[in-house]
């Protein structure tokens, strides 16, 4: 029987592994052993992975694959694109979704100006639910736990005198629910984030001209309502100024540590030479040769900055002036471009230098990053600042308010900034903190911007980039699959989530998208009634995926095999006492 066999094409051999395994299929004898051997065929199924995926075959195989066949089985059945519960206890839109990092519970924040905690089970159910309109709020829109998922970190749009906007955090214990503290955060789409376990990020704004600030941001005690008067519960951690009306805005911290033991390495070739510099990476050109021209007046601007005892601001500030009256400035400068002049030459000489060795080489460094979006040419966001954390700031204990710095030092630099080319509208950590994420709409290639209040128009195509903070180098190309409608001045924030092997993101297509982190490849599309504004893993278990949309719900995907897994598991009802049953029926 098994000469006469035929043999099966590759077009369908994905279709038999889900079954070759199966004992009731093996035990009827419905799959010969010539079919058996040839769909275990290790050169058939790395032909068809890489047909099927599309995937270059200059990609090596996922280092975790034990063979070709299984890495197919693995991205075929364990993508949790499964829709198996809608929660809509919400009835508004829903904006943010994060997990705790025991898996066990999750947050959401709505427009409907709540957070809810939820319990995942086997069945997801809500725990509790807190209504922030009392406190003034308009909305709450970001949560995180902390390390030891005892305290939940709430952000949200706080209406002040007049009917004015700004932001807010909360403070929630998950032992009680509690609420411990409140923190002011300035502007609110700084959003906030957890340091250590007690103590969280929050910014503050002020306006120094017209298109001019300064973005101070404070390190914060989580109970500081609750603490003895006696003690520090605030210390500012740096001041930044901001030019052509650019504004900090979501922080996150990275923590070097983890560095060194990766989940997942994305560059096989990966160059341990790291540069002392703070380069300028523009993403907006496809060659390296155009690269190195845009790359190199952003470097040379860089280096333009006097170091202390250089010649002072004051003196730069004069000649202006002094050029002005007298007419050598051609063309005459607006006000707007006379006022960002100003401010560059006055902060020439008053911002603290960045601390040396910015890439860490010692694999227990306890050092951090502070991670936030940034900009220099316009409002909409299109850089991404970083700034190292050492441990002797990881505390409230110690100088406030600037005490260590020298009397002339007003600002602090960036230790790095990458510039994305575009309006930045999402960012997400891997979760060994090795990799970030970033979501952002391209401008177009050549633009010019002369007013920072009329930024260049965006892409609908959203791209997700993907930076080595080791190395502080973009690996990988850039993926494209998901797409965004808004124009710039109503573009906003959409949340991603990185998991083991695969990241996840929402689009204003009314889907959800899923890629594999490895093969650069999209995987899956999750759809709901409108736009998907976060994605959250499960961070304990990746086969489980949560989405929430502005259609008020929020969607649970698990994977065909934790589906198949978890049905498996429930327990049904016995024969005999069904027949029992029946038989009183009767």
């Amino acid at each position: 029987m098994d000469a006469g066999c035929p043999r099966l094409p590759d077009t369908v051999l994905f279709e038999i592994f889900l079954y070759l395994d199966h004992p009731d299929v093996l035990s009827v004898g419905l799959v010969c052993q010539q079919w058996r051997a040839v769909a275990r065929d290790e050169f058939l199924w790395k032909e068809l992975f890489y047909r099927y995926y599309r995937v270059s075959r200059d990609v090596p195989r996922h280092p975790g694959a034990v063979s070709w066949y299984d890495e197919f089985q693995r991205l075929y059945d364990t993508i949790p694109c499964v829709e198996v519960q809608a929660l809509k206890e919400h009835n508004d839109q829903v904006l943010h979704l994060s997990f705790s990092h025991s898996g066990c519970l999750f947050a959401s924040c709505s427009k409907d100006c709540t957070v809810k905690i939820w319990s995942n089970e086997l069945d997801i159910s809500l725990q509790h639910s807190s209504n922030m309109r009392p406190y003034n709020w308009s909305y709450t829109q970001f949560s995180q736990f902390n390390s030891d998922d005892s305290l939940l970190l709430v952000s949200g749009v706080f209406v002040g005198p007049h009917n004015s906007s700004s932001g807010e955090i909360a403070v929630i214990s998950m032992e009680n629910f509690t609420l411990l503290s409140r923190v002011r955060n300035k502007p609110y789409d700084v959003f906030g984030c957890w340091l250590n376990e007690t103590n969280l990020i929050s910014g503050n704004l002020h306006r120094i001209g017209r298109i001019t600030s300064c973005s101070v941001l404070w390190l914060n005690n989580a109970f500081q309502g609750i603490e003895s008067e006696n003690v520090n519960v605030v210390k500012r951690l740096f001041k930044i100024q901001n030019l052509n009306a650019s504004t900090i805005r979501t922080v996150m911290v990275a923590d070097c540590s983890r560095y060194d033991s990766p989940d997942l390495l994305l560059d096989y070739e990966e160059q341990l030479a790291a540069s002392s510099t703070c380069p300028v990476f523009d993403l907006g050109s496809d060659s390296e040769e155009e690269e190195a021209k845009a790359k190199a007046p952003a470097e040379a601007a860089v280096q333009e900055l006097p170091a202390a005892g250089g010649v002072p601001a004051e003196h730069g500030l004069q000649q202006l002036f002094d050029d002005i009256m007298e007419g050598r400035v051609r063309p005459v400068m607006t006000e707007t471009e006379l006022e960002t002049k100003v401010a560059e030459l006055f902060v020439q000489n008053r911002t603290k230098p960045p601390e040396p060795n910015l890439l860490p080489t010692d694999s227990n460094s306890k050092t951090k990053y502070l991670i936030f979006t940034t900009g220099c040419l316009t409002y909409s966001p299109h850089q991404i600042g970083i700034k190292r954390i050492l441990p002797h700031q990881m505390t409230t204990a110690g100088p406030v308010l600037g005490e260590e710095r020298r009397s002339d030092e007003f600002f602090d630099s960036l230790d790095h900034v990458i510039d994305i080319h575009g309006h930045i509208i999402g960012m997400g950590l891997s979760p060994d903190h090795r990799y970030l994420y970033v979501n952002s709409r391209a401008w177009p290639r050549d633009c010019v911007i002369s007013d920072p209040m009329q930024p260049p128009p965006i892409a609908e195509e959203i791209d997700l980039h993907v930076f080595d903070l080791k190395t502080m180098k973009e690996v990988k190309r850039a993926l494209r699959a998901h797409r965004a409608y808004t124009p710039n001045e109503e573009c906003f924030f959409i949340f991603l989530d990185v998991s083991r092997d695969f990241v996840a993101s929402g689009a204003e297509d009314r889907h959800g998208y899923i890629w594999d982190r490895h093969y650069n490849i999209c995987l899956a599309k999750l759809q709901h009634d409108n736009v998907v504004n976060s994605v959250a893993f499960s961070p304990v278990e990746q086969e489980l995926l949560l989405t929430a949309s502005d259609d008020t719900t929020i969607k649970v995907w698990r994977s065909p095999r934790a589906v198949r897994i978890r049905q498996a598991r429930r327990p049904r009802p016995r024969k005999l006492l069904f027949s029992w049953l029946m038989n009183q029926k009767s």
